[in-house]
């Protein structure tokens, strides 16, 4: 059996990192997979989601499917409905975490929660990223103007009437400037699809 102090010092590495770590992290940081899954079974960590641990005595998680899905997929970005649902300016309750990963990137594997996967091109990926601590876990999220930009070129796959509400009251809440939204519907190329809706709202 393990001594108490091996515990201690497993937690303590957890609690500098924020308390939640995938298992390939915590065993480079020193935590042996017995102590682990020590800690796991005797109720000191809780399994978030396949391969990601985190201790049970932090308060409850804000948006724990973020968390995870930020812990297990790093060079993803939070994007479309959940973006918009982070930012506040939709009324679509996400039933899975929107996901924008570069293309040719391998599936990510997760078990929870539901993911639904956007293959972007690197420009497209890399732009309009905010970076959010969610839960002590750093979530990559698309800025306001880039997910309503992000909606219009997606419109066939999540509805155009969701990506007109996101512009409306994101303009309404002054939460992106025209400037901005100008400037994704270039770089999405749906300049001409947006036009008439941002020039209805002026």
């Amino acid at each position: 059996m393990d001594h108490p102090e091996t515990w201690r010092k497993a937690e303590a590495v957890f609690k500098k990192h924020g308390g939640m770590l995938r298992t390939s992290r915590a065993i480079a940081l020193g935590v042996h997979p017995r102590i682990l899954y020590g800690l796991r079974d005797s109720g000191r960590l809780q399994q978030v989601s396949r391969g990601l641990y985190r201790l049970t005595d932090l308060p409850e998680l804000g948006n724990p499917d973020l968390a995870a899905v930020a812990a297990r997929i790093p060079q993803g970005v939070i994007c479309l409905i959940s973006a918009l649902a982070f930012h506040g300016i939709t009324t679509q309750i996400p039933h899975q975490v929107d996901v924008a990963v570069p293309r040719g990137t391998k599936q990510p594997r997760l078990q929870f929660p539901p993911i639904r996967i956007f293959r972007f091109s690197t420009p497209m990926q890399k732009a309009g990223i905010e970076k959010h601590r969610v839960d002590n876990i750093e979530v990559r999220v698309y800025s306001v103007a880039k997910t309503v930009a992000d909606c219009f070129r997606f419109r066939n796959r999540i509805g155009i009437d969701v990506a007109v509400e996101a512009l409306r009251l994101s303009h309404a809440r002054k939460m992106a400037s025209m400037r901005e939204l100008l400037e994704y519907a270039r770089l999405c190329r749906i300049e001409r699809v947006m036009m008439p809706y941002i020039e209805a709202l002026q």
